[in-house]
């Protein structure tokens, strides 16, 4: 039986799963998240067992932001997205054998932010500023130790040999130092992008790509 640690870089999941299988409330989004772990447990190539899941993310902050649109300061605390991440994390913490590994957000560069599209549209011409609406902006805040669990973790994984086998669901490159360090510890390190596109050089710092429940139509997108 392979003992298997599942961890989860929470905000690319989110993203991810907004993208994949639409927006849902919290307690079905929690409910989709384990049972989406649960599924990387039901290998056909080798049986493995679940060490514990361990959720990376961090909770919503209380702040006053300017709006540049609607131009007027908005209380993050009285969003629909404050009391949704709220509840979502309140869900998590009942799952059996999950884990929270909770950051925090830093508020002092927060802002609403033009997406990137946007903005060449706006600088050739394609658009105007009066063309622009609400949902042209999101809300810019930086997570502040996130990444640094993640590689903590997977580090004391490896070192005290509590686990055989680690299954990072994210999208990005951080993770390779401590993917390199876990493999040399001997841990079968896999990634699962969620049918996300990875960079070609990352194969080659890990032992396998394996995403779940079947890569969706793109009629369904």
């Amino acid at each position: 039986m392979v003992r298997t640690a599942i961890l989860v870089d929470g905000g690319f999941y989110r993203k991810r799963a907004n993208y994949l299988w639409k927006k849902k409330t919290a307690k079905d989004r929690a409910k989709e998240l384990y049972s989406y772990c649960q599924a990387h447990l039901e290998d056909e190539h080798q049986k493995r067992s679940l060490y514990r899941i361990f959720y990376y993310d961090c909770p919503p902050i209380e702040k006053e932001i300017y709006h540049p649109l609607l131009k007027k300061n908005i209380k993050l605390e009285e969003t629909e997205l404050f009391a949704w991440s709220n509840e979502f994390l309140e869900e998590l913490k009942k799952k059996r054998k999950v884990a929270l590994r909770l950051g925090e957000l830093s508020g002092y560069s927060a802002s609403y932010s033009l997406k990137p599209e946007l903005t060449r549209r706006l600088l050739s011409g394609e658009m105007t500023v009066s063309d622009i609406t609400n949902r042209d902006l999101t809300l810019d805040i930086k997570q502040k130790g996130v990444d640094m669990k993640i590689g903590l973790d997977i580090a004391s994984l490896s070192y005290k040999k509590q686990v055989d086998q680690i299954i990072l669901i994210a999208g990005d490159s951080d993770f390779v130092p401590a993917a390199k360090l876990a493999r040399r510890e001997g841990i079968d390190f896999i990634l699962d992008p969620m049918w996300a596109t990875i960079k070609p050089n990352l194969y080659e710092h890990i032992d396998g790509l394996q995403s779940q429940w079947g890569k969706p139509d793109k009629k369904q997108l």
